[in-house]
């Protein structure tokens, strides 16, 4: 692929109304009137918990755009933050106090689940895995794996027991977040089915708001999500050969095969050009494969100018932002 602009890896607007800001992992995050979230889905991309020194081009708008389409193909199973996506590479929200917990939902063992099984653990966060499986072999039934959400640093594997003790959130609480994934989870496979692709796990944020419960952060995305390809993947679980990944695990195994896992003391590898390439293109893939459509791919010669404008311009004419 032929790198065609810039990489956005930092935002550093002043909005009307802004309260505070946040730099997370990929995404800047901009507080307006205490009440509404303008998020920029930048190009950063983090392995291990570790933001990677170079930007991985359209990955912002991939992920953005995703993330919408899914936030839309999602509602009616429960409320959402987003209220608009003023640029590809921004959606517009309420601010919502988030739980302190990732749900995570996996349909096969893959990833870390498949690291931890490999170890010999049997017992993932409260959920008993059967002896004999393979990596990315099916489970019985999808489950859910939480983590909790740290501040710094690694997020921990957490039972929902634990999560409970620790007063991350009440039963019911916890109940009415793993219903709500499973059901996120099961419509997630059956889009990603009519596509061709296999939903292998994922991840939901959830947060409160005036005592209601709604789905924030991305949805279904590269980032937040595994993917196969269905054809061929049943033969090359027969064969014991690696499915074909529509996901960051490329990302992740090219920094594990260059002796990078994030832990004290290592050092990122140096991030070639072609592996930029080949990143930015299984984004752009699957981003392509989901839709059904090709991406429209933003090159204008200055995209912080274009976000800024954008921005801008929703918020002195969204008359949501006036009311909260």
């Amino acid at each position: 692929m032929q790198i065609a602009r810039e990489t956005i890896t930092q935002t550093n607007f002043k909005f009307p109304g802004q309260t505070a800001f946040y730099r997370g992992k990929v995404r800047d995050i901009y507080f307006i009137n205490n009440s509404m979230l303008i998020i920029v889905a930048t190009d950063r991309i983090s392995a291990f918990d570790v933001v990677l020194p170079k930007g991985i081009p359209f990955k912002g708008q991939v992920l953005n755009q995703l993330s919408s389409a899914f936030l839309d193909a999602t509602s009616d199973i429960v409320p959402n933050w987003k209220l608009a996506v003023p640029d590809p590479m921004v959606t517009a929200g309420l601010l919502c106090k988030p739980f302190k917990v990732e749900m995570v939902v996996r349909g096969y063992l893959a990833g870390h689940a498949w690291r931890e099984y490999k170890s010999g653990r049997r017992l993932l966060c409260g959920e008993r895995l059967p002896e004999g499986l393979r990596e990315n072999d099916p489970l019985p039934s999808p489950i859910i794996t939480p983590t909790s959400k740290a501040s710094e640093g690694h997020d921990m594997d957490i039972t929902p027991g634990e999560i409970i003790a620790a007063g991350l959130m009440s039963k019911k609480e916890y109940e009415a977040l793993e219903e709500y994934s499973f059901k996120l989870f099961d419509r997630g496979t059956g889009i990603a089915a009519r596509m061709g692709l296999i939903l292998v796990d994922t991840k939901y944020e959830f947060g409160k708001r005036e005592d209601k419960i709604y789905l924030i952060d991305e949805v279904h995305t590269p980032d937040s999500s595994r993917y196969f390809i269905s054809e061929g993947y049943q033969l090359l679980q027969e064969n014991g050969l690696p499915q074909k990944q529509l996901s960051k695990e490329f990302a992740r195994k090219w920094l594990m095969d260059n002796n990078f896992t994030g832990k004290a003391g290592q050092n990122i590898p140096e991030i070639h050009e072609e592996i930029i390439c080949q990143i930015s293109d299984r984004y752009i893939e699957l981003y392509e494969r989901l839709k059904g459509s090709r991406l429209k791919k933003s090159t204008e010669a200055n995209i912080l100018e274009r976000i800024e404008k954008n921005c801008l311009n929703f918020l002195s004419k969204n008359p949501v932002v006036n009311q909260m």
